[in-house]
């Protein structure tokens, strides 16, 4: 198993750039490809952003598309999300996961952080 802890998130204006982070621990980090949910207050959790166990394949909500970036550093196990130009509608709680399944639901990911509060004001 992996156990999945979140930083890196706060208040931020509308415009401005947030880097969250994810560190593992565990032995199996590189295993798993891994991905980036949030959650809107009274909202489903949504996928943001996933990659592959080598960090070169990419996937992106539409919604972040251009924005945002994911990434990892399997020696420091690891991943980040590096988000830039934020917007009011991006405000929630980001949760890290690894992905064990072939979509982008959160059935098909496990091993969830605590998450970590994104705010974004006008």
């Amino acid at each position: 198993q992996v156990q999945l802890v979140e930083s890196g998130g706060g208040l931020v204006q509308a415009g401005g750039s947030l880097r969250l982070s994810c560190v593992a621990s565990g032995r199996t980090f590189s295993r798993y490809p891994m991905g980036w949910f949030r959650q809107a207050p009274g909202k489903e959790r949504d996928f943001v952003a996933a990659l592959d166990r080598s960090g070169v394949s990419t996937y992106y909500a539409d919604s972040v598309k251009g924005r945002f970036t994911i990434s990892r550093d399997n020696a420091k196990m690891t991943v980040y999300l590096q988000m830039n130009s934020l917007k009011l509608e991006d405000t929630g709680v980001y949760y890290c996961a690894a992905q064990l399944g072939i979509g982008t639901e959160p059935k098909d990911f496990a091993f969830w952080g605590q998450g970590t509060q994104v705010t974004v004001s006008s």
